[in-house]
């Protein structure tokens, strides 16, 4: 392959990173927040310890908004968001289990408006002490091997010393 080809074939992928971005925001293919939204909600992994979501619901105007966060439609946390600020709840997911997280926008012309919704899943290892390690279950293999080793050793060194003890013998 010639060395012109190499670096077109090398350069290929940075112009396509390059035109990406210039893509409207209609052509990605993950969904985007509505601009009409009064908030964004963002879902993190489930903590191993805590055994919690931590959702961060974020103001996009210029005013207070009211919220209702729910779990599998039991309502967990509700209050109000300042303009343009951030808030941050813990949303528990028992273990083993999965729920649905839901955030509504509480008005007074509509009591309920859903803004978002995720899926959240609780796979964390319970009753180890850590992750990729394996429970005690005995000594090495290695030892035990050595140890029999060792014994058998021994028993047959004191077959030696009693059998050399009464060979040289001879009876008259």
């Amino acid at each position: 392959m010639r060395i012109g080809t190499r670096l077109a074939l090398a350069i290929l992928p940075m112009g396509a990173a390059l035109l990406l971005p210039s893509a409207p925001a209609w052509a990605w293919p993950w969904p985007q927040p509505d601009s009409g939204d009064p908030f964004t909600m963002k879902v993190d992994d489930v903590g191993c310890r805590s055994g919690r979501a931590a959702v961060t619901l974020h103001n996009q105007t210029r005013q207070i908004v009211r919220f209702d966060l729910q779990a599998d439609a039991v309502s967990v946390a509700t209050g109000s968001i300042p303009a343009r600020k951030t808030i941050v709840r813990q949303v528990p997911v028992g273990k083993g289990s999965r729920a649905e997280i839901e955030a509504y926008s509480v008005t007074e012309h509509h009591p309920d408006t859903l803004i978002d919704s995720t899926h959240v899943e609780n796979d964390c290892p319970w009753g180890h002490r850590r992750h990729g390690h394996l429970p005690f279950t005995g000594p090495p293999a290695d030892l035990m091997g050595k140890l029999a080793t060792a014994g058998g050793l021994v028993v047959m060194g004191g077959i030696l010393w009693w059998y050399g003890s009464i060979w040289p013998r001879s009876t008259p």
